[in-house]
């Protein structure tokens, strides 16, 4: 069945999109990216976007802000303030078949955030949100996605500030973890990675800071919660994710999920 809670919505008939959504939010992330291609709508109040770059950028009402995948980035709402927004999260693969399908060039991992204010497509963005939220059937759902990627090319619009390229090695490790064993990426060490990356310990804790801003530490940690949420979408038990993904108890997950994703971890699996 798919997920139709007010805050979040997938359906295993299209396993390659997610949707959320949050109003009046006060909740703040820590730096952290997707495997998934992003697309964020600002409803109202003001949030601070900020990625592996100097700098962060404003942004107001109608804005739309696109996250290739593997882009470390942050998004929160001013200091003592709430903001309202919609995510769009996109399997990287079936995007590149569908630009591909129209000729059109995609984004690829680790290249820079874009950001618009085109009212039209902020309006045409709300529309294909609430149809996935809705009762629509699932044809009708996946036609009106294609429709709405189909229909822009995000390479018109402008580009945020970014880190400098991306280090081939660090890239090549995030490769290698996305084919781990759970149990297995819950307890590397730093060892363990540089003896992967080829590099030594201190190499590879700067190769991982041009890559992504983040430190090996972080940057695992981050993997680890996304593969919480391919196991919560799954419907995992909560207890029992924890334990594979090397988590100290049910609790710590919780705290560690929630400053990732904005969200527990059983908000995020509810009405599975």
């Amino acid at each position: 069945m798919p997920m139709t809670d007010r805050r979040h919505w997938n359906d295993p008939a299209l396993p390659f999109v997610e949707a959320r959504r949050a109003c009046h939010s006060r909740a703040c992330y820590k730096a952290h990216s997707h495997p998934t291609f992003s697309i964020g709508a600002v409803d109202s109040g003001v949030s601070h976007f900020s990625g592996a770059g100097p700098g962060s950028k404003r942004l107001t009402a109608g804005t739309l802000v696109l996250v290739p995948a593997q882009r470390v980035h942050a998004c929160n709402p001013e200091p003592g303030g709430a903001w309202s927004y919609q995510m769009l999260h996109l399997d990287a693969e079936w995007l590149l078949r569908l630009r591909h399908e129209r000729g059109i060039a995609v984004q690829g991992a680790g290249t820079a955030a874009l950001v618009t204010r085109d009212a039209a497509l902020y309006r045409q963005f709300c529309q294909l949100t609430a149809l996935l939220f809705s009762e629509a059937s699932v044809l009708e759902k996946e036609i009106a996605l294609v429709d709405f990627i189909g229909d822009h090319d995000e390479r018109a619009f402008a580009a945020l500030p970014m880190a400098p390229a991306e280090d081939a090695a660090a890239l090549n490790l995030e490769e290698g973890l996305q084919g781990l064993a759970d149990e297995r990426l819950a307890h590397l060490s730093l060892e363990d990675l540089a003896r992967w990356a080829g590099l030594g310990r201190y190499a590879l804790i700067r190769a991982c800071r041009r890559a992504t801003g983040m430190t090996p530490h972080a940057w695992l940690l981050n993997a680890r919660i996304n593969r919480a949420r391919v196991l919560l979408r799954q419907g995992g038990d909560l207890a029992e994710v924890a334990y594979r993904l090397g988590f100290a108890d049910q609790s710590h997950f919780q705290r560690v999920f929630k400053v990732h994703a904005g969200t527990t971890p059983g908000a995020y699996r509810a009405g599975r």
